[in-house]
């Protein structure tokens, strides 16, 4: 048993000396011919600000306002009282119901804030000048009247349709 511990470290030995000599070779051949290329940075362009001075020309973050193109023709009436719910957006209200009242339909409609309004035919609703001109079971259709790109004054017709709560 003590031969065969003194055996073995020498027999070890004399397997690991000559088997690699031929990587070490490849490893330092491996780096000849080659060089390192960095392409340099790009040069950096200095930073110019561009001051609006031309204040003759209307504002490109501002929403224009068309002028009227005058020769009257349909218009809304910029004089009659608003009601409460031209304060809101089409987008942001919602019917929500109907009821029957004296037989004639009246709508149910929820603003943002939660409050819910009876409306009938005739009443204005929206940002857009429109106006109810019928109430179904399921909808509200309205006739909204807008600008076109021309600055004149057409009628659009627009519907409320009932929010199913889920």
């Amino acid at each position: 048993m003590k031969r065969l511990v003194f055996l073995l470290p020498v027999l070890l030995a004399g397997c690991g000396h000559g088997g690699m000599s031929d990587l070490k070779q490849f490893v330092a051949d491996s780096g000849n011919g080659l060089q390192g290329k960095v392409e340099p940075l790009p040069q950096v362009k200095p930073y110019e600000p561009f001051t609006y001075n031309d204040f003759s020309l209307p504002d490109p973050f501002k929403p224009r306002k068309l002028a009227p193109a005058g020769g009257g023709g349909l218009q809304p009436d910029f004089n009659r009282p608003k009601e409460p719910l031209e304060a809101y957006s089409l987008e942001t209200l919602k019917m929500v119901g109907t009821l029957k009242k004296h037989g004639d339909m009246e709508a149910l409609i929820k603003t943002p804030d939660n409050a819910v309004y009876h409306v009938h035919v005739g009443n204005y609703i929206g940002q857009d000048f429109g106006r109810i001109t019928s109430i179904s079971g399921n909808q509200v259709s309205l006739q909204e009247t807008v600008q076109d790109s021309s600055g004149d004054w057409v009628h659009r017709a627009s519907t409320l349709n009932l929010q199913e709560t889920p």
